[in-house]
This record gives structure tokens, C-alpha cells and sequence, in this order.
């Protein structure tokens, strides 16, 4: 009978195990209608909920993350709904399992799904450092006030904010695809305009040692040419 006990605790035991797979990528989990997105790349986190048939955007946060053993940690760059949590540190542990992943922060347990493993041309987390004003290329100095760019294999957020005084401007992200120097867009939240969610737009881009040239018609329909930069 002991023997029989074991066994049948075994799986549950192994799921609870440290794992030696980071989780890096794009992850997710759905409460009814709400998709709740959780993107780890290049040290950076942006965790995202938002509503997509509503056109309801609802909370982000981001910010540095470092991964030991079964533990993420790091600081808060920004968080939409308390701004006060920018600075401050923060401490995830979880647990992996296949293309499954359990959380603990705050005394919440949230399951996740991989949805990708964080690997193609444009992941990393890129911040804006050139644009084109006037037909000439403008240096964008590295700043508290920055706009970042965070992208796994098949998900993009851009984020405007303020890492020093916790002010956020706005965000917008959903999955993108990269293929023969064309990048596509589709648009699942939006924080300063619902409407823009359900829209596809497609850029030229090309990536050139740590910079992206990123060119073609912003949401409003105005021509852009940008420079990212890991």
C-alpha cells in the first residue's frame, strides 16, 4: 500500500520541482473573457491583462527581472494601477512543467501557458534611441522617459513611461509576425485609444548589430522611421 501511495504522489511532486528551463518568452492564462500576458526577454518583464472582444485595456507593469533557481526578481519600472510600486522590488517564485508554469507573488498562484519559447530576430527589449523628424534622423538620448519596446518570438508591447517618477504615458501590444523584412502588427490592447485593437499594420524592418530600422504608417496613419536599440 505504501508503495501504491508513493507513485501516486510522484507527478504532483515533480511538478512542484525547481526547474532548470528558464522561463523566458511569452506566457499566458485567461480569467472568462480577460487575457492576462506575462513576456520575459533580455532580463525584462511586462505583465499585461487586457479584454480583446471589449477593446478593454486594464493593467500593465514591467520592469528588470532576474531568474535563480525558482525564484523571479527584480524591480518595477512601471505599473498602471499603483505608481507608487515603481522602484520598489518584487519576488515571483514558480514552477515549471512542460509548456506549463505556476506562479506565487503575493500570496496568488496563477497556471500559465507557454505560448512561445522567447527565440527569433526581434526578441529582446529594445528602447527608441532615433526618429525621424522632418526628414532628418533625431538622436532620442537615453532617459528616465523613455519608450521601450518588448518582444518574444510572436509578442510585441511597446510601453511610454518614466522609470524615476512612476509617470506612464500609454501601451499597446498583441502578436506580430517578422518575415522577409516585413513586420506586422496586430493590435489586441491599447490603453489611450480602444479602437486601434483589432488593427494590423505593416512596417519595413531590418536589424542591423544591436539597432532596428523600423519604418511604414503609425496607427494614425502617419509615416514613421525609427531606430530601436537593445
Amino acid at each position: 500500500m505504501k508503495k501504491i501511495i508513493l507513485i501516486a504522489l510522484l507527478p504532483a511532486f515533480l511538478a512542484l520541482q525547481p526547474s532548470s528551463e528558464k522561463p523566458v518568452g511569452a506566457w499566458e492564462k485567461k480569467e472568462g473573457a480577460i487575457t492576462h500576458t506575462l513576456v520575459i526577454v533580455d532580463d525584462y518583464y511586462s505583465l499585461s491583462s487586457f479584454d480583446v472582444n471589449a477593446k478593454r485595456f486594464i493593467h500593465t507593469e514591467g520592469g528588470t527581472c532576474r531568474v535563480d533557481n525558482d525564484m523571479m526578481n527584480g524591480e518595477i519600472e512601471y505599473n498602471t494601477t499603483d505608481k507608487t510600486q515603481v522602484g520598489r522590488g518584487y519576488v515571483f517564485t514558480f514552477s515549471m512543467k512542460g509548456t506549463g508554469m505556476k506562479t506565487h507573488r503575493d500570496g496568488k498562484d496563477d497556471a500559465w501557458v507557454r505560448t512561445d519559447d522567447g527565440k527569433g530576430p526581434l526578441a529582446g527589449n529594445w528602447r527608441i534611441t532615433a526618429r525621424d523628424q522632418a526628414g532628418k534622423m533625431v538622436d532620442i538620448k537615453p532617459a528616465a522617459r523613455k519608450t521601450i519596446k518588448i518582444l518574444s518570438g510572436k509578442r510585441f508591447q511597446w510601453a511610454a513611461i518614466n522609470s524615476e517618477t512612476g509617470d506612464f504615458f500609454g501601451t499597446g501590444g498583441g502578436s506580430y509576425t517578422f518575415e522577409k523584412g516585413k513586420y506586422t502588427e496586430y493590435i489586441e490592447f491599447f490603453s489611450r485609444d480602444s479602437s486601434r485593437v483589432g488593427m494590423s499594420l505593416r512596417f519595413d524592418g531590418k536589424v542591423e548589430g544591436r539597432n532596428w530600422q523600423h519604418s511604414g504608417k503609425s496607427s494614425k496613419g502617419d509615416p514613421i522611421h525609427e531606430i530601436w536599440s537593445r
